[in-house]
């Protein structure tokens, strides 16, 4: 299984869980819950997570998904900007731990930038991982700048989550680069765009022929999970909301995309050509 490495020295799977808007249906939690087992099952140890999803309803769901198997587990939470000053952090960190009925987070990660500074949002991370509960941190939607901010203020930043995909290729221009000259991962959310457009272009469809998988024949989702995870240092967080989708995540592991592959996916969906806003949803 491809892995990335943590500037600490942790190796985790390239392929990781997201659930976002998991946990909003009762009608769809036990098939949620089964999701997220098959793939501790398959393999997969990242799940990740935040205190804005569904108001705390994604962390419960998760909680429930992993109360047996916590220590297998590689779990990521974030906080709000909101809750971003010192005492702000430290709450919203236990919070975050009674409804993931855990004593740890593995990584917590600032969800975006807000108003406070970043060197208080600092220190309270580094004062949670002194007294146990989480063991990491890092940012989400971060830009080169504020990277090079961070940098300036501590060299234990272990993880970027930005929007990536084939259709997001933005920080391709200076950004991916940037974090992974510092050892810093990067985490791609929504890596199979939003809404389904993404993988109904023929392009995939054209990739997807020429791939197998121990599952049967290759499909545009996995080509387009393939492609974010062939970069060094990069790993990909889909939400699957069945067993069936999430097996099929897995099987994108399979696939070594050819340099033809690439050149083709290049005139689909052009890389950036110069500096763009950092995309973000």
């Amino acid at each position: 299984m491809k892995t990335v490495t943590l500037r600490n020295g942790t190796t985790v799977p390239a392929l990781g869980m997201g659930t976002w808007n998991v946990g909003d249906s009762a009608d769809r939690r036990a098939l949620e819950i089964e999701s997220l087992r098959t793939g501790l099952e398959a393999g997969l140890r990242v799940i990740d997570t935040a205190e804005m999803y569904g108001n705390g309803r994604s962390e419960k769901l998760v909680g429930e998904a992993i109360a047996d198997v916590r220590d297998d587990v590689y779990l990521v939470s974030k906080v709000l900007p909101s809750n971003a000053s010192y005492d702000g952090v430290r709450r919203a960190c236990r919070r975050s731990l009674d409804r993931l009925d855990t004593d740890w987070l593995d990584m917590y990660l600032l969800h975006w930038r807000g108003g406070t500074p970043l060197e208080e949002t600092i220190r309270a991370f580094e004062d949670l991982q002194t007294d146990g509960l989480i063991r990491g941190w890092g940012v989400s939607n971060f830009d080169v700048d504020d990277m090079e901010e961070i940098e300036v203020l501590s060299g234990a930043c272990q993880v970027n989550q930005v929007l990536y995909s084939l259709e997001h290729r933005g920080t391709e221009f200076d950004l991916l680069d940037h974090d992974l000259s510092t050892g810093t991962v990067t985490m791609a959310y929504s890596p199979l765009g939003q809404g389904g457009d993404l993988l109904q272009h023929p392009a995939l469809a054209e990739i997807a022929g020429r791939h197998e998988t121990s599952a049967g024949p290759a499909d545009p989702a996995q080509i387009a999970l393939a492609w974010v995870m062939r970069r060094e240092n990069v790993m990909a967080i889909p939400k699957a909301g069945s067993p069936k989708h999430l097996l099929s995540n897995v099987a994108s592991l399979e696939i070594s995309l050819t340099e033809e592959d690439l050149k083709v996916l290049d005139h689909a969906f052009p890389p950036p050509q110069r500096k763009v806003s950092l995309a973000m949803i």
